[in-house]
């Protein structure tokens, strides 16, 4: 595989949009893993790895989609 920005061979891909970057375009950033709610705390929380590899290029969406075909 090889780098979507310079065609160099890639490390790694997007967590997100799965492009291929290499060690010089690769980012950094949290990916969320895993949403449970806590009966204990009366909370959801989250399990999140901080340091994903992610392109710098796609937006993932900040909010769920809805996708009531699937209902």
């Amino acid at each position: 595989m090889r780098c979507w920005f310079c065609d160099d061979p890639a490390r790694a891909t997007c967590r997100f949009c799965g492009r291929g970057v290499c060690a010089e375009h690769a980012r950094f950033g949290p990916y969320l893993l895993q949403v449970n709610r806590s009966e204990t705390r009366q909370r959801a929380e989250a399990l999140v790895v901080d340091d994903a590899v992610q392109c710098g290029t796609c937006r993932p969406r900040p909010h769920p989609v809805a996708m009531p075909e699937l209902d």
